[in-house]
């Protein structure tokens, strides 16, 4: 999956998109509050200014990822790699 296909599918209503390869993708101010994004590969992609309100990103590898200005309000980071390669607990 790239990002174009995640922004389409989201856009109609899918928020199912665990174990998803976005790695190096560019999310950069897209909408994706709710989504599912448990155990997605998301290294290196760029996030700023994303909106993940209430998204779950359990699991997800985020390594490497641009987060700046990134809205996580109620988002779920457990077992998630950080940026910095650090797990959150």
């Amino acid at each position: 999956m790239d990002a174009e296909e995640l922004i389409s599918r989201y856009n109609a209503g899918d928020r199912e998109f665990s174990g998803a390869y976005l790695a190096n993708a560019n999310l950069s101010g897209v909408a994706l509050g709710e989504a599912n994004l448990n155990e997605a590969d998301l290294r290196g992609a760029n996030l700023e200014g994303t909106f993940l309100y209430g998204a779950s990103l359990s699991g997800a590898n985020l390594e490497g990822a641009n987060l700046d200005g990134v809205k996580l309000y109620g988002a779920d980071l457990s077992g998630a790699t950080l940026p910095d390669g650090t797990v959150q607990e």
